[in-house]
């Protein structure tokens, strides 16, 4: 049996003193203190957004790290989170929703040169599909390009005009001045059709298509598609079809009022709604720590 070693003799082995040793605890303890308590913040953001992503959770916390003199940057976070489990893995899925092969005129792509100055200028649209107990429906979304803002939706039971349409009626409701807005999207059938185009005609609005089904032409609206499937559980699967268009009603209002975006300065889409100007893109080629994050699964 060995005799019991003192803290004192263990310091005097490693060339330190008694107290260098329990300066050194402290500092160990106040740092798991530090952590637990940026984990229980992201914990609250991550009851009402659980698929936000580290970098935006990391500028929502800003203020709060300030606030209890943290510091910690962006990478340690990233690490913090990594060891914890908190980082986010996503499933690339594409839904087939556009058929493009019909007899209805296909318009040009007007806005690969178009600078945006403020809200209202350019509307962008896509469908994505919600999967629930009655098989699957259709979200039909526009989208304010400048802003972000999604200015109208419609959850529909089928791919017919008739959602398209009511999303759009939305957008055209909550915007007084609809003259000279550019309505761009893919060449879908949804879009092309007679009715469709009456309502853009009416509304004195123009068309934009993309040109040759790259989705790259319509990226704005292709992303606000992901970021509601990805960051809002719209991917999952509904009992029913009240249900899913409770949570589509949810999640638009967090991504709308809530959700700060990188490509508007980091404000919410409401708020960049009512800016003029161009608007201050905050994201960047992503580093390894945020490819980490970003990795798909099959």
């Amino acid at each position: 049996m060995y005799p019991a070693i003192g803290t004192g003799t263990i310091c005097l082995l490693f060339g330190k003193s008694r107290q260098a040793w329990y300066d050194t605890q402290q500092r160990k303890g106040h740092d798991e203190l530090e952590e637990t308590f940026v984990l229980k913040l992201v914990d609250e953001i991550r009851q009402e957004m659980p698929r936000l992503g580290t970098q935006k959770l990391h500028h929502m916390l800003e203020s709060n790290f300030a606030e209890h003199h943290i510091k910690i940057g962006r990478d340690k976070f990233y690490d913090l989170l990594g060891r914890h489990g908190y980082l986010l893995r996503y499933r690339r899925r594409k839904p087939y929703t556009t058929d493009s092969r019909h007899r209805f005129k296909k318009y040009p792509n007007l806005i690969r040169d178009l600078l945006l100055t403020g809200a209202g200028q350019l509307w962008v649209s896509d469908i994505t599909y919600i999967r629930s107990g009655s098989g699957f429906n259709y979200l039909s979304l526009v989208t304010d390009a400048y802003s972000r803002k999604i200015v109208g939706y419609s959850l529909w039971p089928s791919l017919e005009s008739a959602g398209a349409i009511k999303a759009l009626e939305m957008a055209l409701s909550g915007n007084k001045r609809s003259k000279g807005v550019v309505h761009h999207s893919d060449r879908g059938v949804q879009y092309c059709c007679n009715d469709y185009v009456r309502c853009i005609e009416k509304a004195c609005i123009q068309l934009s298509m993309t040109e040759k089904g790259d989705p790259y032409e319509n990226a704005i609206a292709e992303r606000v598609n992901g970021i509601l499937k990805t960051e809002f559980g719209l991917s999952d699967y509904f009992m029913s079809n009240s249900l899913a268009q409770e949570a589509v009603n949810k999640a638009i209002d967090m991504y709308n009022n809530r959700r700060p975006h990188a490509s508007c300065d980091y404000m919410t889409p409401t708020l960049a709604h009512d800016q003029n100007g161009p608007l201050h893109k905050r994201w960047k080629q992503p580093k390894w720590r945020e490819v980490q994050e970003e990795k798909h699964v099959n």
